[in-house]
C-alpha cells in the first residue's frame, strides 16, 4: 500500500461527477450485492474514534459521501479491503442508504460529519451473510470491522435539481434520449476513455432499474429514491 496520506478529491461542482453515481450500474461502482435476510437482534456497533468540533452537515440517506475505509475480518483481523490502494488512492464516492454498499455500511455512516472517524462492527446479516463474498475472500457468516474516515457530505444526485438538469423539455419525465444525452455529457466531463458499448449498457441498466411501469420513461416518482425507504 502507498505510504502517506493520499490526496483528497474535491467535491463535484454543480452536481458534477457525483451525478454519474445515480446512473452507473452497481458492478461498475464495484459495490457488492447486499446480503439477504438478517435478524433484528443483530445490529451495527459504532465507535467514534474522532469527532471534529464543527460537526456539520451530518450525513443522511441520499447524501453523496466521500470517504476512505479499510475492511477487516473480525475472526483474525486480516484486511480484505483498503480504499487507499484502489483508484489511485482517491476516496470513494457513493450515495448513502440506497444499497451501493452493504447495508451495514449504509447504517454505520448515518449521522456522520466531515472529518469524523469511526470504527464499526457489522454482523454477517448486514454484510455478506451465509454466502460470504469469495472475490474479496470473505468467508460465510463473517463479522466485519471497518475503519472509516469521512471527508465530504454533499447533496445527493436524486434531487429536484438533478432531475430538472436531465429533463431538458421540462415534461416531468426522463426519456431515453434525455438520459442518453446526459450520459454523453457526464462521460465527456470526466474524460475517461470508454468503449462505446458502455453507454448502451448503462442506458439499458438505468431503465431496467428505474422504469418500473415499463412505459419507456422515468417519471419523477420513479426517479426519486426517497419513495423507497428501505432503512
Amino acid at each position: 500500500p502507498p505510504s502517506g496520506v493520499p490526496r483528497r478529491r474535491s467535491p463535484p461542482s454543480a452536481m458534477g461527477r457525483g451525478l454519474t453515481l445515480l446512473l452507473l450500474p452497481l458492478a461498475l461502482l464495484a459495490a457488492p450485492a447486499q446480503a439477504e435476510g438478517g435478524t433484528a437482534a443483530e445490529e451495527v456497533k459504532i465507535e467514534v474514534l474522532h469527532l471534529p468540533e464543527a460537526c456539520s452537515p451530518k450525513s443522511k440517506k441520499g447524501d453523496l459521501l466521500n470517504a476512505h475505509y479499510d475492511g477487516f475480518l473480525a475472526s483474525d483481523g486480516s484486511k480484505f479491503y483498503c480504499s487507499r490502494t484502489q483508484n489511485d488512492g482517491h476516496p470513494k464516492w457513493f450515495v448513502l442508504g440506497v444499497g451501493q454498499v452493504i447495508k451495514g455500511l449504509d447504517i454505520a455512516m448515518m449521522n456522520m460529519c466531515p472529518g469524523e472517524k469511526r470504527k464499526v462492527i457489522i454482523p454477517p446479516s448486514l454484510a455478506y451473510g451465509q454466502q460470504g463474498y469469495a472475490q474479496a475472500k470473505i468467508p460465510p457468516n463473517a463479522t466485519l470491522i471497518f475503519e472509516i474516515e469521512l471527508y465530504a457530505v454533499n447533496k445527493g444526485p436524486r434531487s429536484v435539481e438533478a432531475f430538472n438538469q436531465i429533463d431538458k423539455d421540462s415534461d416531468k419525465k426522463l426519456s431515453e434520449l434525455e438520459i442518453s444525452q446526459y450520459l454523453k455529457e457526464e462521460f465527456a466531463r470526466d474524460g475517461k476513455k470508454r468503449h462505446p458499448s458502455v453507454h448502451d449498457e448503462i442506458l439499458a441498466d438505468i431503465f431496467k432499474k428505474n422504469d418500473h411501469d415499463g412505459d419507456g420513461f422515468i417519471s419523477a416518482k420513479e426517479y426519486n429514491v426517497y419513495q423507497h425507504d428501505e432503512l
